[in-house]
């Protein structure tokens, strides 16, 4: 644990994320084991597309089918996303605000499975 620990100090960016609360060490270590350098991205939609996290909607000719996500990405980044919402969800307050948000809006409310995509995405 103590080499994981000085290995991820000594990638930059890496103290600011450590500080938002909810993220431990573990959960930016693999974050950043599968991301890697993020300034090599110019948009966060690019780290979005790189996990599978993008929308994309099923349809044919005439045929309108359900949006979901892609799943065409890195399914380890996905889950590390997804995982970090977890505890996020529950010590952050903003993030739980937000969750509180999409599962109890009026229109089009989110199911809490679909309101952690959401979050991770984001």
């Amino acid at each position: 644990m103590a080499l994981v620990e000085q290995l991820v100090k000594q990638i930059p960016g890496t103290d600011e994320i450590i500080k938002i609360k909810g993220l431990g060490l573990i959960t930016v270590a693999g974050i950043m084991a599968e991301v890697g350098d993020f300034d090599r991205f110019e948009h966060p939609k690019q780290i979005q597309k790189l996990a599978g996290l993008n929308i994309r909607e099923n349809s044919s000719g005439k045929f309108k089918g359900q949006t979901t996500i892609a799943k065409r990405g890195r399914k380890r980044l996905r889950a590390i996303l997804f995982r970090a919402m977890l505890p996020m969800t529950a010590k952050n307050a903003e993030f739980r605000i937000l969750h509180q948000y999409y599962t109890t809006r009026a229109d089009n409310p989110l199911k809490k499975m679909q309101s952690l995509i959401a979050l991770a995405a984001n």
